[in-house]
C-alpha cells in the first residue's frame, strides 16, 4: 500500500466516523474550527494538514488515533551521553601530552 492508498483510507475512515456521529461536514468543520473545504479535502484525500487532521479527530472524540500513530519512545538522549562517558572512563585517559612536547 503506497502513501496515496493510505491517504484515501484515512479520509474514508474520517468520513465514516463523521457519519457514525450523524454530523454533516459543516457541523464537524464548525466543531473542529476548520473550513468545510479543509474537511472535504481530508475526507477526499486531496491533501490536508496535520493540524486539520488533529482538530477533526479531537472534535470527533478520537484523540486515541493520534497516540496510535506515534508510539511512545523510551529513548532518552541523556542516557546516550552517560553511556559514552562511562565507556570513555573504562578506556582510561588518552595519551597525555607533556606541556613542553612539540605539537606537530
Amino acid at each position: 500500500m503506497d502513501y496515496r492508498d493510505q491517504e484515501v483510507l484515512l479520509g474514508r475512515n474520517v468520513r465514516e466516523l463523521r457519519l457514525s456521529t450523524r454530523l454533516t461536514q459543516r457541523e464537524l468543520a464548525e466543531r473542529a474550527n476548520v473550513s468545510v473545504g479543509a474537511l472535504r479535502n481530508l475526507e477526499n484525500a486531496r491533501g490536508s494538514s496535520t493540524a486539520t487532521l488533529v482538530r477533526v479527530l479531537h472534535a470527533l472524540g478520537n484523540d486515541g488515533w493520534i497516540a496510535q500513530l506515534a508510539p511512545s519512545s523510551s529513548f532518552n538522549p541523556l542516557d546516550l551521553v552517560a553511556q559514552r562517558r562511562s565507556a570513555s572512563r573504562a578506556r582510561g585517559p588518552g595519551r597525555v601530552r607533556h606541556p613542553n612536547e612539540d605539537r606537530r
